[in-house]
């Protein structure tokens, strides 16, 4: 029950509790702000200035009750969610041994992905500082000021330029990135991370010609991988000009429009035909039907109300595994996983010390970890025979028949060289058997 309601105020508090909402109303005060100072600046006249002054004592007195309502809502969704933790854990309190901590002595580890993590976010400044204060003053080598600003100027100028930004050629892998924090300053690493945030920003605007140049930069590398990103995103592009400017917002040229999306197709289509040919085909044939399209047999193809995001998670899984991290930050999945575990393992604990057992093996669970589809990066076997978890010594080999046991169930079970299947009436031989890789 404690774990419901910690998931249940988690949603609430991820969910409902959002301090964008409050981040809105102190935008629209600086705008209501700055409206009126332009206007008392532009007219410069005493009597004007007091009008504009008493009129926006209402305005600005209704968005700082909205902004302290939205902070309410924050607050108080994250006092619940305290108490929550708090009611979780004082249950079990003493469960989980407290007189040594296993991370201890891999303080840097947590540094470093705590750094990386803040790379990530494109928080670059942050990172910087983090990186100063974490190192011991034996080993901190304090860049100049003028460098710990330079980073987020890469981001901001990167962000603010409409042109294409060029991709790092520097190809950093995570081999490249040592364990000393300073080293994670560099800014071929930030500029990486600059180039990938300035892409999704202009993704999100729905400007793909960025993310496309880039994939054709690393075309090879993307290939030598079985990515279909740059096809993708060309075959965005043909969606987003072929729907035209009633509908892609974009100046009403030969460039767009059905006309602009057949002459894209005749310039960029050509080096996919040999392994995207018949979706080319299908986005052809879509011309006859261009005047009625939803009714179409490719409206499926057509309707792109999540295309943007997913090609932009696409494009970040790629990005990030080009540079030998993966798509999402180890530390986040870390902190969220352990989350979403640590009641079970709380409750697991107390159970099996109320009762005066201990676990059979040290390297792992009698049940199965509760996290998401999404988290899950390897699949675990149990053999249904013995009952255990199998593991490299141990491996799962598939028998002709179909059904998968442990190597070691399989020998108990052969008589010689031959078996009888436990689960149907199947024999064969031991060699038969196939090991298989989860």
């Amino acid at each position: 029950m404690a774990y419901l309601q910690l998931q249940k105020d988690l949603d609430k508090l991820t969910g409902s509790a959002k301090l964008a909402d409050a981040v809105q109303d102190v935008d629209e005060i600086i705008d209501l702000l700055t409206t009126a100072r332009d206007s008392i600046a532009r007219v410069g006249d005493t009597h004007t200035m007091s009008l504009t002054l008493t009129k926006l004592q209402n305005p600005v007195k209704e968005q700082l009750d909205g902004l302290n309502t939205s902070l309410k809502h924050v607050y108080k969704a994250q006092n619940e969610f305290n108490k929550s933790l708090r009611t979780a854990f004082s249950k079990a309190e003493g469960a989980l041994p407290t007189d040594r901590d296993p991370m201890a002595s891999h303080s840097a580890l947590i540094n470093r992905a705590i750094a990386m993590h803040l790379l990530r976010e494109g928080q670059f400044g942050v990172a910087s500082t983090f990186i100063n204060e974490a190192q011991p003053q034996s080993q901190t080598t304090p860049s100049p000021q003028p460098h710990t600003q330079q980073a987020p100027s890469i981001l901001q100028s990167r962000m603010a330029s409409s042109e294409p930004p060029t991709p790092t050629d520097t190809i950093i892998t995570d081999a490249d990135i040592p364990s000393d924090l300073t080293a994670l300053q560099s800014q071929a690493l930030q500029s990486s991370f600059a180039d990938m945030y300035s892409i999704l920003s202009a993704l999100k605007a729905h400007s793909l010609l960025p993310a496309i140049g880039w994939a054709r930069e690393n075309c090879i590398e993307l290939e030598a991988r079985g990515s279909n990103l740059e096809f993708e995103l060309c075959k965005l592009q043909f969606i987003w000009l072929f729907k035209g400017p009633a509908v892609n917002g974009l100046p009403d040229t030969a460039g767009n429009g059905v006309q602009g999306a057949l002459q894209y197709a005749r310039d960029n289509f050509g080096r996919f035909q040999h392994r995207h040919l018949r979706e080319i085909q299908q986005l052809s044939g879509a011309m006859v039907y261009s005047r009625d399209l939803e009714y179409s047999p490719y409206s499926a193809i057509f309707d792109i109300s999540a295309a943007f995001e997913d090609v932009a998670s696409s494009f970040t899984r790629e990005f990030c595994s080009l540079l030998g991290l993966s798509a999402e930050s180890p530390l986040y999945v870390a902190a969220t996983a352990g989350a979403l575990a640590l009641p079970q393992l709380v409750k697991f604990t107390s159970k099996t010390r109320a009762k005066g057992t201990e676990w059979t093996t040290a390297n792992e669970l009698a049940f199965e970890t509760p996290l998401p589809r999404s988290m899950m990066y390897h699949s675990v076997f149990v053999c249904p025979v013995s009952k255990e978890q199998t593991t490299d010594e141990n491996p799962p080999v598939i028998l002709p028949c179909g059904h998968v046991l442990a190597r070691e169930s399989l020998q108990r079970l052969a008589k010689g060289t031959r078996y009888k299947c436990p689960y149907c009436p199947s024999e064969g031989v031991v060699k038969d058997a196939k090991e298989i890789i989860l």
